[in-house]
């Protein structure tokens, strides 16, 4: 039998490492570029600088939350698939938990659903609700993950700005960013879909105010708009301060999902366990997608999270919680006090906003490629990195490049960290003066 003789033609590419084209929508949705977490990432900085950057714990979970998870491991069903809803245990603990919150009987069956991460839960919203070219309106500076994931699903995010502190405001707290009202109005188009409403809020610290979320309500009644409000920090708020649920307010309920997790609730970010809570017109089509995105959520610890919301109020876990996390922010703001910066006071979360605009820094520096040609907060926050010896997330990260240049003033530090660390920090910090 001949032998096949492969000959190569001409018009064949010689060059073989990108035969065929990616999506357009990873560059839309900034997902191809070198984001702020790999670049302010542990590999890239040296060793004994101390990570205030990324919100994750440096601390364990509570012993008895991990101890229902070890229980779980041990047991059969919990190591098998869980319902796409999630497990019935989680379901009835969100029930019991948020149901007075909500101030009505939810329902296990049509109104709750378990997802991997709030993340995902969110993606899925916007998969089971986004048509191409639909647009959703989000705050200014918002969380990273929601530009690409709606980018992703079709949708076309368009900015609002939060406005910052004024200038001559001496102790600015997060509730001195603003929201403009008549701007949102001028947002919504025809195709505007839906608005995101992230409270507490990442980065900034704010608990939106009742009548600010009643002057969101309002637009999204106009306009019949669906509203996702990402509360993950809902049990983080200081100061006797009042977390709203918008899905509370007069006729949000039927138009609002809320978002929650039990990373952020249990310091455990690394179980990718989260749920939203809403009506069956938002819930019945989101599970359809995310049944098709994970099909379920990491069964053993659904049973730890449950454990968790179970237990949490005979333990007064939330309230020992946040008087801890307020110890950790003073450490922060202490430090900021004796450094004379301006920060803004966080109400909720655990993120303070350092207002760094007068840190001086040679521009000359021996910068990295992948810091050049960003925000100069990137600079600054590199620089500190390096000198100072603490990590810390710059904030034009979260803008829209036509709004990045507010962003620039501010550096992003989490005090999701143990008081031994933080104090640590606030040393550290204090060799920033002669850089001022």
């Amino acid at each position: 039998m001949a032998a096949h003789t492969v000959v190569q033609t001409s018009n064949e590419p010689k060059d073989r490492s990108n035969l065929i084209p990616f999506s357009s929508r990873l560059k839309e949705g900034r997902a191809l570029a070198q984001d702020v977490w790999s670049i302010f990432n542990a590999a890239n900085l040296p060793a004994d600088c101390l990570n205030l950057g990324q919100g994750y714990m440096n601390f364990a979970p509570p012993s008895w939350v991990t101890e229902a998870a070890g229980e779980a491991l041990r047991s059969v069903a919990p190591n098998h698939y869980s319902h796409p809803r999630g497990r019935i245990r989680l379901r009835n603990a969100i029930k019991a938990f948020y149901g007075p919150q909500f101030q009505r009987e939810l329902d296990v069956e049509s109104e709750i659903l378990v997802t991997s991460g709030a993340n995902e839960g969110q993606y899925s919203v916007f998969t089971a609700f986004l048509e191409q070219g639909d647009e959703v309106i989000m705050f200014e500076p918002f969380f990273d993950q929601y530009l690409p994931s709606v980018t992703f699903n079709g949708g076309k995010p368009v900015y609002v700005p939060l406005h910052p502190p004024s200038a001559d405001k001496v102790k600015p707290s997060s509730d001195d960013w603003t929201i403009d009202i008549a701007e949102l109005r001028r947002a919504v188009t025809p195709r505007t879909k839906m608005i995101i409403v992230n409270t507490p809020h990442n980065p900034v610290g704010k608990v939106f105010t009742r009548k600010e979320l009643e002057d969101i309500a309002a637009v999204a009644e106009e306009y019949n708009l669906l509203v996702m409000s990402d509360e993950v920090y809902d049990c983080l708020v200081y100061e006797g301060k009042e977390h709203i649920r918008i899905a509370t307010l007069p006729g949000m309920w039927d138009r609002t999902v809320t978002v929650g997790s039990a990373g952020k609730a249990f310091a455990a970010t690394g179980w990718r366990v989260g749920w939203l809570i809403g009506p069956p017109s938002i819930i019945q089509p989101t599970l359809a997608a995310t049944t098709r995105i994970v099909f379920c959520t990491n069964s053993p610890l659904q049973e730890a999270a449950a454990a968790g919301l179970e237990q949490a109020q005979e333990r007064q876990f939330f309230e020992i919680q946040r008087a801890e996390y307020t110890e950790r922010r003073k450490v922060l703001t202490d430090a900021f006090d004796k450094l004379g910066m301006k920060y803004s006071n966080p109400e909720g979360t655990y993120f303070v906003l350092l207002d760094i605009s007068s840190v001086k820094f040679p521009e000359d520096y021996p910068f990295p490629q992948s810091v050049l040609g960003r925000g100069r907060d990137f600079r600054a926050c590199w620089f500190i990195a390096l000198e100072i010896g603490v990590s810390t997330i710059p904030v034009s990260e979260f803008y829209c490049e036509e709004h990045a240049n507010i962003g620039e003033a501010y550096a992003r530090f989490s005090f999701c960290k143990d008081v031994d660390t933080l104090k640590e920090a606030a040393e550290r910090l204090q060799s920033l003066k002669k850089y001022l």
